[in-house]
This record gives C-alpha cells, structure tokens and sequence, in this order.
C-alpha cells in the first residue's frame, strides 16, 4: 500500500487541557463543534503537588458562566477571597490600600488551589461531548492553508479546522516567533503562618531586589519572595528561624510576625511572549501565547480571558473557523489587553526595582492613594484587564 492514511479532522484541538485550555474547551460544549482536547495528563491525574493562583474577580465571572465556579467554592479551603490589598515599598514613604468594598464587589479577587480548579474543570468537561484524550503530549503544531495538523509525540497526527495551543504549548508551534527577557531573577515561593489573621488582606511589598508579596489562603498566606539567584540559593538553604528572620528584615514593617514556615521553592522569572498569537488555522492563548513575571497576578487572568474571547469568537465566526482573516479578528480584538498587560507587567518590574526610582514610585503610590478615582480605575483594570 502506498501512501499514508489521512488525518483524523476535527473542527477544534485544543493542544493541553489545563485550566486555561480546558475553559476555553469547556466555553465550546454548547456550540455544535467537534472539538478535541488533548493532553499530557494521564487520565485522573490533576498534579503532583498545590499551588496557589490568584484569580481577579473578572476570573471569578467568567468560570461562573461556565458552570466550574460553584464546585471550586465547594471544595474545603479551595477558594479564599482577596478583601484588600495593601501596597507599600521598603525603605521609603508612600502607601496605597485597594479594596473591594470601593468597587462595590465582594472580592477584589480570590487566591484558589490549583488542584481544585483543575478537578471542577476535569468534573465539567467530562459531563460534555468534548474529547479529552489523556496521556497525548503534542510534539507540534503545523499552521496550514486549509486546516493545522497537530503530531502527538506517540500516536497518529491529526487535522483541525483551528488548532489552539494552550497552557505553554506555544513553543511548539511551527513558524511562531518566541521572544524572551530573563529577568536575572528567582522567585521565591513557600506557604508561611502568622500570629494574627490576615483578614483577607494581600501584601505587596516593592524591594530593591524586587516585590515580595503575601497572599491570604486558608488559615495562612502563600508567599512570593523575589530574590538574586545567588540570594535564592543561600536563602533556600537557611533554616526555618533564619530564614524568617532574613524575609522579616529584607522587607521590614509590613511583613511582620510569621510564625511558621513550608513548602519552600524557587523558579526563574522570565517574560516570553509569541510575536503573533495566530498563524493559519492556529491560535495561542495562555502561557502558550504570553508567559508574564508574576508581579500584580495577571498572566493567568490573561490567560483565562485569551480562552472565553477565543470561544466567543470561534462560535461567532464558524463558518470561516481558523481561516487567517478570522484569526486576524481575533488577534485584533485581543491586541490591547494583550500588549497592556505584557507592558504593564513588565513596566511594574522596572518600576519597582532598584533604589533609583524610590521618591518618584513614593510620589506615584502617595497621589493614587490620594485619588480615589484614579485608585478605582487602577483597580478596575487590574479586574477587568485592559478595556
């Protein structure tokens, strides 16, 4: 026999099925599309380990529509709620507090477990038409004329009217430019106890050596220490008394009285982002599409919002899914949260860093502070994203 056999077709693969891949699956169940997701995941699995994501209100909303949020709140300590936010920088004057009670919302946002976001989604796609293929790690992903060929590193390829990369998949993808910024600095994550409640307050303290930032969760605070590597390395070693006395004294006053420490560990901070989140008949979103330092939480609220405007568009345009001037709408209608965010993110590393900027960034905190409606429009876009 000569030849090869042709490609399974599909109307939509969805190159990884965690949370941001799955949503916007999951925002595709009512909309008469064959759609495919595979996944690296064996069958059952969520992740080895937790970890914490701080999703914004506008997050919140949007799992809502899907039908994910009210099993999230219903999984013990799975979800807690962001009543305020306190932000200040070491060393110097000016001090900002933003709250949810001035948005008129019952969260600014909310700091949720990781499995259990995952687990709420798992539960909801099943309960769909959506084909969810565990244990399928995609190699690539091939923009094409008439549709994109997806090759799993073991098993048959396969063809979609429009193939979408998700949660970091993105390097993947035939012909997509990649551009990277290492910011020469680690990021210092552990869960720390203290001897008063947190009241449903985050922490974000700007250091010379970059934010250290505290986030309510539970009976505790997940905490995100920006460190040199060198600085990584030493601190990670030091034990538990040491290393709180280290963390009290680099931040000073407004982190105060922890009591406990566990779950130490560092990764790198870098900024990668896809110089187009489109090629014909592939589209990325997620950390596939931009990878963003964690400063001010927004690369998964990013994300989040890349999958249900993707969906949207998808059901509004099926006739002509995946086709280049569809796609190119897409990227269009995603081009200024997309580009703000990564900007906005990036400008606030620069920002916050470093002595050199300490009375001007004082300047700024203090003038927000004394703004309420420059304060209100700060925090709705923190929200909301960029409108």
């Amino acid at each position: 026999m000569s030849g090869s056999a042709e490609p399974e077709s599909h109307d939509v693969v969805v190159a990884g099925a965690g949370p941001v891949g799955a949503t916007f699956a999951l925002a595709l169940a009512e909309a008469d599309l064959d759609v495919v997701a595979l996944d690296a995941r064996a069958a059952g699995e969520i992740a080895r380990g937790d970890r914490s994501l701080a999703l914004s209100h506008g997050s919140r909303l949007i799992l809502e529509r899907l039908g994910v949020w009210s099993r999230i709140g219903a999984t013990p300590a799975a979800v807690t709620p962001i009543a305020a936010i306190d932000i200040s920088q070491a060393g110097g004057f000016g001090a900002m507090r933003l709250t949810a009670a001035e948005q008129d919302l019952p969260a600014l946002g909310y700091v949720v477990s990781y499995r259990a976001l995952q687990a709420a989604l798992d539960v909801a796609l099943a309960a769909t038409p959506i084909a969810v293929r565990h244990a399928t790690r995609v190699a690539a992903i091939g923009p094409g004329a008439a549709h994109a060929r997806i090759t799993p590193e073991h098993g048959a390829p396969l063809k979609a009217r429009l193939a979408v990369a998700a949660d970091g998949a993105g390097a993947n993808v035939d012909g997509v430019v990649r551009r990277r910024r290492d910011y020469g600095q680690v990021a210092m994550v552990a869960k720390v106890w203290l001897d008063r409640p947190h009241h449903g307050v985050a922490v974000e303290r700007f250091t010379p050596s970059g934010p250290v930032a505290l986030l309510p969760e539970g009976d505790h605070c997940g905490l995100v220490w920006t460190l040199s590597p060198d600085e990584a390395t030493r601190t990670l070693a030091l034990p538990d008394a040491a290393f709180i006395a280290a963390l009290e004294r680099h931040a000073g006053a407004a982190v105060r009285g922890i009591t406990r420490v566990a779950e130490r560990r560092t990764f790198p901070l870098v900024l990668e982002y896809a110089a187009s989140v489109v090629a014909p008949h592939v589209a990325l979103i997620g950390n596939a599409a931009q990878a963003l330092h964690p400063i001010a939480g927004q690369g998964f609220n990013l994300g989040l919002r890349d999958a249900w405007e993707l969906a949207q568009h998808a059901i509004e345009h099926r006739a002509t899914l995946g086709d280049p001037a569809m796609l190119a709408r897409y990227a269009a209608r995603r081009a200024r949260d997309r580009r703000l965010g990564i900007a906005f993110t990036n400008g606030l590393v620069h920002l916050f860093g470093g002595t050199a900027l300490r009375i001007p960034r004082g300047l700024g905190l203090a003038l927000l502070d004394a703004l309420p409606p420059v304060r209100r429009a700060f925090t709705r876009v923190m929200i909301h994203g960029w409108r």
